[in-house]
C-alpha cells in the first residue's frame, strides 16, 4: 500500500485504544530486551486519559484503523510509533515532515541508545544527537540519546 492511502490526522478519542495498541505492539517489536517501566493497561490508561485527551497527539491512518501515532510537545517530538507491520512505507518520515512543519524552528526527541532502527531513521530525517545518557534520568533506567533537528542542518 502506498502512503498516499494513509490519512494523517490530530488523534481524538475515539482512537485512545487502538494508539495504546499501536505503541505497545512498537515498544514491543523494537525494544524487546528494554524494561518497560508500566504495564500494558497501565500504557492504556495513560494514553486514554493523558495523551489523547491533553497533547498534541497525532495519527495515521488507513481505511481508518490507526496504523501510527506521533506525539508533540512544542519543540519536543515526545513519542513516535509506527506500527511494526506497517514499518518502511514512508509513514514516520510523513509523522516527521508534520512535526517539522508545526515546529520550524527545530525538535528535539529521546531514544533508547539500543534501538539503533530508530537511531538510522532520525539521523536520516536530519536529526543530529546531541547528548548521551546513562539512562538514569528515565523510567526504564535505560542509555539514551538525545537528538535535535534544526532547519538550518543538512538544508532540511
Amino acid at each position: 500500500m502506498r502512503t498516499n492511502d494513509v490519512v494523517v490526522r490530530r488523534a481524538a478519542g475515539p482512537d485512545a485504544a487502538a494508539v495504546a495498541e499501536v505503541w505497545l505492539r512498537s515498544f514491543t517489536a523494537a525494544l524487546p530486551r528494554v524494561r518497560r517501566a508500566h504495564t500494558d493497561d497501565e500504557v492504556r490508561a495513560w494514553i486514554r486519559e493523558v495523551v489523547v485527551p491533553g497533547r498534541e497527539a497525532w495519527v495515521a491512518t488507513v481505511d481508518d484503523s490507526v496504523v501510527a501515532m506521533m506525539v508533540l510537545d512544542g519543540e519536543d517530538l515526545d513519542q513516535l510509533y509506527v506500527d511494526p507491520a506497517w514499518h518502511g512505507r514512508g509513514i514516520g518520515g510523513r509523522l516527521v515532515d508534520l512535526a517539522k512543519e508545526r515546529s520550524p524552528s527545530g525538535l528535539t526527541l529521546w531514544t533508547f541508545q539500543v534501538n539503533e532502527v530508530a537511531r538510522r531513521f532520525y539521523e536520516r530525517q536530519g536529526f543530529v544527537a546531541e547528548e548521551w545518557t546513562d539512562g538514569q534520568q528515565n523510567e526504564e533506567r535505560e542509555p539514551d540519546v538525545r537528538y535535535v533537528w534544526r532547519p538550518d542542518r543538512r538544508g532540511r
